[in-house]
């Protein structure tokens, strides 16, 4: 047996009805909730805006990105993840933010304990898994970046 099985650090992020799976290298920070208000006549998915380390990030509504409802709180539990961007334009927009409806947690999972089911997924899901028994969904980052730079261009 083979005791230095390669393990990802991983975060489990509460989102409304669903959880995110999202290696822990791609978040820069969990802060607190505060409360921001929607641009008024901004799409459903732009829950506000964080300033953040002299930066002003857009606060994406996953729920409301994946064709669901907007979450207008993120009630008592609820807090910020401040994600790293990937992209060609990580330049321009090196951040952004999704509001999360409880405290994400940490877990650190080998590939054989992450398994790709065949469940439906929204526009912003790569993808759905079973991550020992429990189901998850590993976001689209692409679409949310995409999201970041449409709102930080307005």
């Amino acid at each position: 047996m083979n005791d230095s099985t390669d393990t990802l650090s991983c975060v489990m992020i509460p989102m409304n009805g669903r959880q995110l799976l999202l290696p822990n290298v791609s978040i820069a920070e969990v802060v607190d909730f505060a409360g921001t208000e929607a641009p008024a006549g901004g799409p459903e998915w732009l829950a506000g805006k964080l300033e953040w380390r002299g930066l002003d990030l857009p606060i994406i509504s996953y729920d409301a990105a994946n064709g669901g409802a907007a979450i207008a709180t993120a009630g008592s539990r609820g807090r910020i993840v401040v994600l790293n961007t990937i992209g060609d334009h990580h330049d321009r927009v090196p951040f952004m933010a999704l509001v999360t409806q409880g405290i994400p947690s940490q877990t650190r999972l080998t590939e054989d304990q992450v398994k790709r089911l065949d469940g439906d997924t929204g526009s912003a899901d790569l993808m759905q898994v079973d991550v020992d028994g429990e189901t998850a969904y590993i976001p689209d980052l692409g679409f949310l970046e995409s999201l970041a730079i449409e709102a930080s261009q307005n």
